[in-house]
C-alpha cells in the first residue's frame, strides 16, 4: 500500500508502506533479508542477470552493493546498514547508481520490521524519501514482488496483506 508522507507533496515526502504475512519463523524470513544467496534469489527477474558478486554487510554501518543487468541496461543499487537487530528490524539506506528515468536524488531510507504472529512473521516495510509518484509506483510494484519471493524463499508462502 502506497502512502504519502507528511508534507504536501514537498520533496522526499513520498513514504511507501507495504505489509505481509508468512507462514514462516521470523529468523529465516530475517536471515532472506541479510543473506547473500537469498538476495540472490529475490532481487532479480528472469530477465536479469548478476553483473558482480553482491556485497552484503549486515551490521551497523556495514554496506551493500547490488548490480544486475538484461545486457542493454545495468541497476545498481547501494546503502548502507543503518541499524540491524536480528530477528526484529533492519534500517539502511538506499540508492540508485545512475538511473536518470526514476529521477531520484540522494538516499531513501527502507525500514524493515520483523513480527513474530504465534509461528508466523508479519512483515512491515516502509520506504521513505521517495522524489515522486513514479518512483513510488516503480518501487511498490518491486518490493511486492520481492516480498512474493522471500516469501517463498523462507519457506512458508504467504498468508495474507
Amino acid at each position: 500500500m502506497a502512502t504519502q508522507g507528511p508534507g504536501p507533496q514537498a520533496p522526499g515526502a513520498l513514504r511507501l508502506r507495504i505489509a505481509r504475512t508468512f507462514e514462516a519463523p521470523r529468523e529465516r524470513v530475517f536471515r532472506a533479508f541479510t543473506d547473500k544467496e537469498a538476495v540472490k534469489v529475490w532481487f532479480t527477474t528472469p530477465n536479469l542477470k548478476w553483473l558482480e558478486e553482491p556485497l552484503l554487510e549486515a551490521r551497523p554501518g556495514g554496506a551493500y552493493r547490488w548490480t544486475v543487468g538484461d545486457g542493454s541496461k545495468v541497476w545498481c543499487i547501494h546503502g548502507k546498514y543503518v541499524e540491524v537487530k536480528p530477528p526484529e528490524r533492519l534500517v539502511f539506506t538506499w540508492l540508485w547508481e545512475n538511473d536518470p528515468i526514476r529521477g531520484e536524488s540522494g538516499d531513501t531510507v527502507v525500514t524493515v520490521d520483523f513480527h513474530e504472529r504465534g509461528g508466523r512473521t508479519e512483515v512491515v516495510l516502509t520506504h521513505e524519501g521517495l522524489p515522486s509518484d513514479v518512483s513510488l509506483r516503480e518501487h511498490d510494484e518491486g518490493w511486492a514482488e520481492c516480498l512474493e519471493k522471500i516469501g517463498r524463499l523462507a519457506g512458508g508462502e504467504r498468508a495474507g496483506k
